[in-house]
């Protein structure tokens, strides 16, 4: 695989892989923008221009978008996170064209027709009704609620019923100008493609986006405390979390380390500790998620409500034990399945477009994966156990649950001797 960078005098970077044994190419514009970028007035904006994106063009219907890509075998789809959109397609080689014309036309010419607008605010309106649904959606939006107070990155992506029901054409109009301009719009490409010849496309086609600089996103600020959430259902979910981090952190691989071993996997401390031992749970387990400037390392799982207190006990006292007793065989556990998840993006050619954008948006450079690796068996177990400690005096934690009242309390009670321990 070739990997080759080009940025435009614009500021607009095109990053190509040409991958030789595939015949489809996975294409895609990011911009370097999402939900935490939004104003306390434009909750939920991100998604709905995301959403807005594939309902017509000056040049194109919805209904044409959605034919022509598939007349060819294609497929379109876009994502809004906190921090990124991206717009992508996949499609044959030789449809490549094809596909960079319809996402520069849905980037550059969008109608935003009104009569569309109030049908795709109604199917948000769903959407936020199917988020609110799911015990899992309710409780992470819990979280990070309390986690990060009164900032965007506190809030649910979706927006709420009265926020998406308050964009007009002309707001969407106004944070797409503000938003997507050419210096934070990565364009990515893997597969069965030619450079220059996507470098040329985009030159052409994207031209007319804004060159000027896009304002930042409000930096963020973790709070931590507790927040405990009724619902009728046969099982509690809970989540304690930690301030840990972020992308550009020289702690990121450590804390990663530090997270497999305490809950990635069923050979990982939780699971072995809290199913398999105790039985106490089904689903168990750590994940890390970093931002630009900061991160957390949360733990998930679900339990009967009278179980919840002694769950609670046996995570505080894992991630302590953890931080303390890490060793080099569950060490080396957890660097080979880090080692398969990140060789693993590179047999997709749209896992491998994705990341491109990624490394591009975070790092501002293609980071070899001969490079990750070596940073990943770098990491010793002093790090790995550094890192726990680190976590435990970064701040204090989040707790969040939700279900039958019974349990979540003295679970909550719990979950704050984790920062007494630490002090």
């Amino acid at each position: 695989m070739t990997t080759k960078l080009e940025t435009l005098p614009s500021g607009l970077t095109i990053v190509t892989d040409r991958m030789e044994h595939l015949k489809t190419a996975s294409l895609g514009i990011w911009i370097g923008a999402g939900a935490r970028y939004e104003e306390k007035d434009e909750h939920g904006i991100s998604h709905l221009l995301e959403h807005m994106a594939f309902k017509g063009t000056r040049r194109r219907s919805a209904t044409d978008i959605s034919h022509q890509i598939e007349a060819v075998g294609g497929d379109l789809n876009a994502s809004t996170g906190y921090e990124t959109t991206g717009y992508y397609a996949r499609v044959l080689g030789s449809d490549v064209p094809l596909a960079l014309d319809i996402l520069s036309d849905i980037l550059t010419q969008p109608k935003f027709d009104a009569a569309e607008l109030r049908k795709e605010q109604g199917v948000i309106l769903q959407e936020i009704g199917a988020s609110n649904d799911s015990p899992e959606d309710v409780l992470f939006d819990l979280f990070l609620g309390r986690a990060f107070p009164d900032q965007p990155l506190g809030r649910p992506i979706l927006g709420t019923v009265d926020s998406v029901r308050s964009f007009t054409p002309a707001k969407l109009r106004e944070y797409l100008g503000r938003h997507y301009c050419q210096p934070r719009m990565i364009v990515a490409a893997a597969g069965d493609i030619e450079h220059d010849s996507v470098v040329l496309e985009i030159a052409q086609r994207l031209s007319k986006l804004p060159v000027t600089k896009a304002q930042s996103a409000m930096a963020a600020h973790y709070a931590g405390g507790q927040v405990l959430g009724s619902r009728d259902m046969e099982q509690a979910i809970l989540t304690l979390g930690l301030p840990g981090a972020s992308y550009l952190s020289p702690d990121y691989f450590a804390t990663m380390i530090f997270t497999v071993v305490l809950g990635g996997g069923s050979s990982s401390r939780l699971f072995q500790e809290a199913r398999e031992k105790r039985g106490l749970c089904y689903s168990i387990y750590a994940y890390q998620q970093p931002f630009f400037d900061t991160g957390f390392v949360g733990i998930y799982a679900g339990t009967d409500p009278a179980d919840s207190a002694e769950l609670m006990s046996v995570v505080v006292d894992q991630i302590n034990d953890t931080s303390e007793t890490a060793g080099e065989a569950e060490i080396a556990r957890a660097k080979a399945m880090m080692k398969v998840g990140q060789l693993g993006v590179l047999e997709s050619s749209s896992g491998r477009a994705d990341q491109l954008a990624r490394q591009m948006l975070a790092y501002g450079r293609i980071v070899p994966m001969d490079e990750i690796v070596r940073k990943i068996e770098a990491v010793t177990v002093e790090d790995v156990r550094a890192a726990g400690r680190r976590l435990l005096a970064a701040g204090k934690p989040t707790f969040a649950g939700l279900g039958p009242g019974n349990g979540l309390e003295s679970a909550a009670r719990i979950a704050e001797s984790l920062q007494r321990r630490a002090a």
